[in-house]
Parts: structure tokens; C-alpha cells; sequence
């Protein structure tokens, strides 16, 4: 079958790769606009068209996939099916209508549970055991088309999105591929999703990770977990001595019972430098200073030499 891919995301490149690996032929990749990135705010392609550049295979740039010339230039290749991984942009109904077998999306959930932009990161701050890769039909509602296939996984109790990202991008591939072939053989089967059990997964925003350390610690944990790597748990470190202050992004944590010192402000590291919190408190592992690598907390310390009664603020 013809495939055409529409995506921009990291998480759908293993996925593209299965395709381009696969007895299915892949004539385009259709993919967002180079947005400016890094220092210099250069231009910087998306990694779906740096892969498609990367391996000799056809791909445009658009800000509206629904414009009529945008269709016509998809039809020219004579598709079977459309393939849409984390792509940005809302399919309209013309465009999921061209290809002959329809088109298919790749979500990073176990659908109807966390619809949206960002499954993986609220599944891990919203506290989930398990959750999945399901393949769906596309819709004009979002995340809502019937599901193909699903497979669930367990999270790990110490996962950061980062690597729960990267480890269901791997599991997506068979699981398509799979689906792909079910689709040419005619033998795919599909369900409704359960509309009343749907849950949403809202994009987030750079300014969702400024931690408030008078929240429990196991909410604060599961955050620097479902934040990493962006938009990142962030705080101001304040010396209370010298009255300095950094940003820092807290990049690892472990829930431990508050000590002593249950009378200090939610943020105040204790005697044992531990973060207190509005319950328990957290012991540091890993952070990253403003315009600094990822460094171990106690590596921080000497640095910054560290004592009890300083403190990490929320950003305001």
C-alpha cells in the first residue's frame, strides 16, 4: 500500500522507520514548518523532516494541512492510507476522507483516557499504574475515532516522561505495523471507544512545571517525573546566607517522611537537606541549573554549598 505520513514529533519517528522498513511503499512525509530553536533562533526543521531528509524521502512543510493545494499534492501520490503521529495540527474531514482505506491515528494512551496533546506526561503526574499505545481511525473530534488495536504497559514507579516517551514510541511499531497489514487484508476490526470514560490530556505549558512546595511530596515527586524533560519542575534555589538565587530544574526526587523539623516553611531543606513540602518532604537527586547540565543534587551542594535553611521558591 501507499502510506503517507503525516507527523512532526520525536515519538513518531520509530513508527516512520517500521513504515519505510516495511513491504509498504512511503511516497511523503507531510510535516509542521521549521520553528526557530536554540540561541541563535535558527530555523530548525521538525524530526519527522530531518528523518525524511536523513533517508532520501519526499516531505513537505505546512502550516495548514487542510488547504486545498496541500490535498491535492497528497492525492498526486495516489494514497492507501494515512498515517498520523503526533502531527500538531487538526485533519479535517476532506483529508481524512482522500486515501482509499482511510486514515489511521497513533496515541500514546489507552484511549478514551487522556485525549490530547500530552498523554504521557499526565498519566505519570496524575499518579497511573499502566497505560499503552492505541491505534484509532481519525476522527474530526479529537482522539475520539474507534480503536484498532491498543497494548497496555505498566509504568515504572521511578519513569520520567522522557523515557516513557521513548520506551511506547518502541512498542508503537509492530503494534502499526500489525494494524497496517490487518487493513490491507481487509481483516481490521474496530470498536467504539466509551465516550463517558473519556479523559483529557491538555497541552502543557512552560509555566505548569513551577513547583508550589506546599503540595504533598508524592504529587511533587510524580511532577518531576511527568515534567521531565520539558517543560521541567522548576524552582528558584535561595541562599539564605548570601541571599543568591538560581533557577533550577529538578530532574529526579524521592518521597521521604519529613524529619524533626515539621515547624519549617514548605520549601525549607531540613538538617538532612531535604525539601520540606506540605507533606513528607523530598530528597534531591538530580537537578539542572539555569544554563548548567544535569548534575547530582550532592554535586550541587558543594557547589553551591548548600545548608539547611535554605530554601526553593515558587516562580512567580
Amino acid at each position: 500500500m501507499n502510506v503517507v505520513f503525516l507527523g512532526s514529533g520525536q515519538f513518531g519517528l520509530a513508527c516512520l522507520d517500521a513504515v519505510a522498513r516495511s513491504r509498504h511503499n512511503l511516497p511523503l512525509v507531510v510535516t509542521q514548518p521549521s520553528h526557530a530553536a536554540g540561541r541563535g533562533r535558527k530555523p530548525r526543521p521538525t524530526p519527522a523532516a530531518q528523518w525524511a531528509s536523513g533517508h532520501s524521502i519526499a516531505y513537505f512543510e505546512t502550516e495548514d494541512v487542510n488547504a486545498s493545494e496541500v490535498i491535492d499534492k497528497i492525492r498526486e501520490t495516489e494514497p492507501d492510507l494515512i498515517v498520523v503521529i503526533a502531527f500538531g495540527q487538526k485533519i479535517g474531514r476532506h483529508m481524512i476522507g482522500l486515501p482509499a482505506k482511510g486514515a489511521i491515528n497513533v496515541h500514546a494512551s489507552l484511549l478514551p483516557k487522556y485525549r490530547g496533546a500530552a498523554p504521557i506526561n499526565w498519566a505519570i503526574i496524575n499518579g497511573e499504574k499502566e497505560t499503552g499505545i492505541s491505534i484509532i481511525t481519525l476522527s474530526e473530534k479529537m482522539d475520539a475515532g474507534h480503536i484498532l488495536a491498543q497494548q497496555s504497559s505498566q509504568i515504572l514507579p521511578d519513569e520520567t516522561a522522557g523515557q516513557l516517551h521513548d520506551r511506547l514510541a518502541e512498542m508503537a511499531t509492530p503494534l502499526l505495523i500489525k494494524t497496517i497489514d490487518q487493513i490491507e487484508a481487509g481483516t481490521a476490526t474496530s470498536r467504539e471507544q466509551d465516550h463517558r470514560r473519556a479523559t483529557l490530556a491538555p497541552k502543557l505549558k512552560k509555566t505548569d512545571g513551577y513547583v508550589d512546595f506546599s503540595e504533598p511530596a508524592e504529587t511533587l515527586a510524580r511532577k518531576i517525573r511527568g515534567f521531565w524533560p520539558w517543560p521541567g519542575a522548576a524552582a528558584m534555589y535561595v541562599s539564605r546566607q548570601s541571599q543568591k538565587s538560581l533557577r533550577v530544574t529538578l530532574a529526579r526526587a524521592e518521597v521521604v517522611q519529613a524529619g524533626t523539623s515539621t515547624d519549617l516553611a514548605p520549601g525549607t531543606l531540613d538538617d538532612e537537606l531535604n525539601v520540606i513540602c506540605g507533606r513528607d518532604a523530598l530528597r534531591l537527586e538530580e537537578l539542572k541549573p539555569a544554563g548548567g547540565r544535569l548534575m547530582k543534587f550532592a554535586d550541587f551542594v558543594n557547589g553551591w554549598h548548600v545548608q539547611p535553611g535554605d530554601f526553593f521558591a515558587r516562580i512567580e
